[in-house]
């Protein structure tokens, strides 16, 4: 879930460094949320409503011993953050279907072992112009080169300045409005982990951090607007955003993921080497 200006950091003001034991708990919490974003790629077709996969999420979460992360946190209403086409992040699920050629970005939380998961994955829905899956390839791109800078020696700017810098040598807005964060025991945590930014600046990376980085990228402006109800942010020139989010640990110098698309990919054929470099089970250390 990116961090709007409007929300509330619901912890110290200095960042909170994890043990491998609460690693190895994160992690669990993270790939529950994988498994669950695995399980709504197999429904996510023209016709279906984001309503109908917010009660299936909620479902799976809860048969296998969590809770629903975004539930009623800041007031959200349903489990899922449910963002299609222009909708950039913090969409509410609805009964409207959906339609061949849209895209669909399903962020999803979950609380499990007193510590949080929290990842996304823009999804298409029937067949996509290439033009839109160009944009959903650069913004997944620049995902992994932020987490790739997520290193002993850089500091989040590095994080951020490769983010935006893969992004708009394409011509694309990067989100400026909303942010990755820090993970735990809170859902939001320091540091904040913009999508933009200058090399070398902001907070020094160290190990047992834990971050939520996620990039927000639009296909035109880099403007957005908030909508009425409170929580939708979309584009203000009304063209698609893509989001992509993993959850990664410091450890020994080198980024380590936490979540995985793997169960994504697996359900939709999708063969990809892109998180090998980055793998981690408890068991590695």
């Amino acid at each position: 879930m990116g961090l709007d200006t409007k929300m509330r950091i619901m912890d110290s003001k200095k960042v909170i460094l994890k043990s491998l034991e609460e690693i190895t708990l994160l992690q669990k919490s993270a790939q529950l949320v994988s498994r669950t974003l695995g399980i709504l790629a197999k429904e996510i077709k023209p016709g279906i409503n984001t309503l109908y996969l917010d009660k299936i999420a909620e479902e799976f979460i809860r048969d296998n011993k969590g809770v629903p992360g975004f539930l009623g946190m800041y007031d959200f209403p349903n489990t899922l953050c449910v963002s299609t086409n222009n909708e950039v992040v913090h969409g509410i699920p609805n009964k409207k279907p959906l339609e061949d050629g849209d895209i669909v970005s399903i962020d999803c939380g979950v609380l499990m072992n007193d510590f949080y998961g929290d990842h996304a994955y823009t999804f298409e829905v029937g067949q996509v112009n290439d033009e839109i899956k160009t944009l959903l390839k650069t913004a997944k791109e620049s995902l992994y080169k932020g987490i790739d800078n997520f290193r002993i020696g850089n500091r989040v700017g590095d994080i951020s300045y490769s983010i935006q810098k893969h992004n708009e040598t394409q011509g694309y807005g990067v989100v400026k409005e909303l942010v990755g964060h820090g993970l735990g025991r809170n859902l939001h945590e320091k540091p904040e982990v913009p999508n933009f930014g200058k090399r070398g600046s902001g907070k020094k990376l160290i190990d047992g951090m834990v971050l939520a980085i996620e990039p927000m990228i639009n296909m035109g402006t880099d403007q957005v607007v908030h909508s009425t109800d409170g929580w939708t942010v979309s584009t203000k020139d009304g063209m698609p955003s893509a989001h992509y989010e993993h959850n990664v640990a410091l450890i020994d110098g080198k980024p380590k993921l936490l979540s995985t698309f793997d169960f994504i990919y697996d359900t939709l054929g999708i063969k990809s080497n892109e998180e090998e470099n980055f793998k981690w089970n408890a068991g590695d250390n």
